[in-house]
């Protein structure tokens, strides 16, 4: 017997009829003879329903008052999938956030999980029944209400699984696994069996949009076993997990790309100590993100500095250098917002060399300009003009020989 938790999105649960169908799903689990915990969201559409009365009534409502109102999205999808669980012949128990001591900071609307009592939870599934449980919310030391921000349904499943010690946290989405390129852009793209953590959090940060970085973060903390699998046709799924030293590091998992993507450039600026902070430190006070940077130094004591930003705040973004170059006597600010990102993922990259040179003369036999170049030890990301999406992509499908899967050193 294994203890299970399961989550299940906002699409999972959309209507009556999906809930049910969830709730066939989990008593399937339950009578393999495992021990069940769900997790849900609100359903497809509540928190944006929710969100739009509170602005009918104010602009600018309080983080406090904002957490109670949306933390009542998933509690409906608690009763109504406990309710289905019960008619369905299946004893079953829903829970706030609150109610299972998910103790959280008291950052409202973005909150941080800070301790989970497991205890009520293992006294009902002792008792043989199946535990639901709100996700995206907590409760601070003062017992207020708050939500966990972006992807927070994803990190209370995961949370709770570390909390419970629980051998898989499996994550149902309407997509049936990882793939190795988006099948909306590459038609012989291919589920991947398993995916270790890093290459899932490079993955997810670089435009994947299967799972949050967040909950994935958690689970490499806690040394959580996690499974994407669709909520709407039966497989295996893929396995997220820590690298075992015992298999065969695939040379390259993935190719992820990312199309929210805007470059800013400043140039002719003076080559002295500080200056990257000059440039960059009025973007941070606006709490604009920066992604890559280049910098070329020139023989004529000046440099040219070049960054990328998420592409909805390339106007602010944009405004704010062409300010900053007139106090720092630059020359120029160009910019351009129809760039995209484009990167090769795969653990493999530690141990075997010409990944990246590969990957550039592939661009390079397509007619596909690199205008930017940026390397971890497990990643390879390049920006490339926004027509050259597709093609890049396949390309490098192709060229890494990923319509047979993730490949290794064995059969690539």
């Amino acid at each position: 017997m294994a203890l299970i938790v399961q989550k299940y999105g906002g699409t999972s649960v959309g209507t009556v009829e999906r809930i049910q169908a969830v709730a066939d799903k989990v008593i399937e689990t339950k009578k393999q003879g495992h021990q069940v915990v769900v997790v849900v969201s609100a359903m497809s559409g509540e928190t944006d329903r929710l969100l739009s009365l509170a602005n009918n009534i104010t602009q600018t409502p309080t983080p406090r008052e904002l957490d109670v109102l949306l933390s009542t999205g998933e509690q409906a999808t608690i009763a109504l999938l406990s309710m289905a669980l019960e008619e369905k012949g299946q004893a079953a128990v829903s829970y706030t956030g609150g109610q299972v001591h998910i103790r959280t900071d008291n950052e409202h609307n973005k909150a941080r999980i800070v301790d989970i009592d497991g205890a009520r939870v293992h006294k009902q599934l002792n008792d043989g029944k199946i535990v639901v449980i709100a996700g995206f919310q907590g409760v601070d030391e003062d017992g207020n209400i708050t939500t966990l921000g972006r992807g927070g349904s994803d990190t209370t499943a995961v949370a709770m699984a570390a909390a419970l010690k629980a051998d898989e946290c499996r994550i149902y989405t309407d997509v049936d696994g990882v793939y190795t390129a988006d099948p909306r852009v590459v038609e012989d793209a291919q589920r991947l069996v398993s995916i270790t953590y890093e290459e899932m959090l490079e993955m997810a940060s670089l435009g994947s949009k299967v799972l949050q970085i967040r909950s994935v973060e958690f689970a490499r903390k806690y040394n959580v076993n996690l499974r994407v699998l669709s909520s709407f046709k039966d497989g295996p799924g893929t396995l997220i997990t820590d690298e075992d030293e015992n298999m065969e590091a695939a040379l390259i998992s993935g190719i992820a790309h990312n199309k929210d993507e805007a470059k800013l450039t400043i140039v002719g600026v003076p080559d002295n100590p500080g200056i990257a902070s000059k440039i960059l430190g009025p973007i941070a006070d606006a709490n604009i993100e920066v992604d890559m940077i280049v910098q070329n130094v020139g023989v004529d004591n000046s440099t040219d500095f070049t960054f990328t930003v998420n592409r909805t705040d390339y106007d602010r973004a944009l405004s704010i250098l062409q300010k900053t170059a007139k106090s720092i006597k630059a020359k120029d600010v160009s910019g351009d917002n129809k760039i995209v990102k484009i990167s090769v993922v795969g653990v493999g990259m530690r141990s075997h060399a010409g990944i990246a040179s590969t990957m550039f003369k592939a661009l390079a036999d397509e007619g596909i300009n690199i205008q930017m170049i940026s390397t971890s030890e497990i990643k390879v990301s390049v920006v490339v003009a926004e027509k050259y999406l597709e093609l890049g992509v396949r390309t490098l499908h192709t060229t890494f020989g990923l319509e047979n899967g993730a490949i290794t050193e064995s059969n690539k």
